[in-house]
């Protein structure tokens, strides 16, 4: 059993940037392959930034290529994600995502509000 909590989340003008964390419960956090998943109003959830495993290739979406960079760090049992030239259309609540194997589990999001 995994539990993630994020935090970092905030209003910011567009071009700023923001980091956010989620800090994960549990001893085996390293095993885990970690992602960031985000959700706009009237929307479906939708990829942000994810590792293919855990500290392995990393995948982004396109709209984000360039922008926002995910990364970890084990013995903090943390998972990062950096916002850079932040747009209006990248306001959305950000969801933590954590998969071992056949278990996935998610946090319960973070608000993430860009103003132009």
């Amino acid at each position: 059993q995994v539990q993630l909590v994020e935090s970092g989340g905030g209003l910011v003008q567009a071009g700023g940037s923001l980091r956010l964390s989620c800090a994960a419960s549990g001893r085996t956090f390293s095993s885990y392959a970690m992602g960031w998943f985000r959700q706009a109003p009237g929307k479906e959830r939708e990829l942000v930034a994810r590792e293919r495993w855990s500290g392995g290739t990393t995948s982004y979406a396109d709209s984000v290529k360039g922008r926002f960079t995910i990364s970890r760090d084990n013995a903090k049992n943390t998972v990062y994600l950096q916002m850079n030239s932040l747009k209006p259309e990248d306001t959305a609540v950000y969801y933590c995502n954590a998969r071992l194997r056949l278990s996935e589990y998610w946090g319960q999001g973070t608000q993430v509000t860009v103003s132009s």
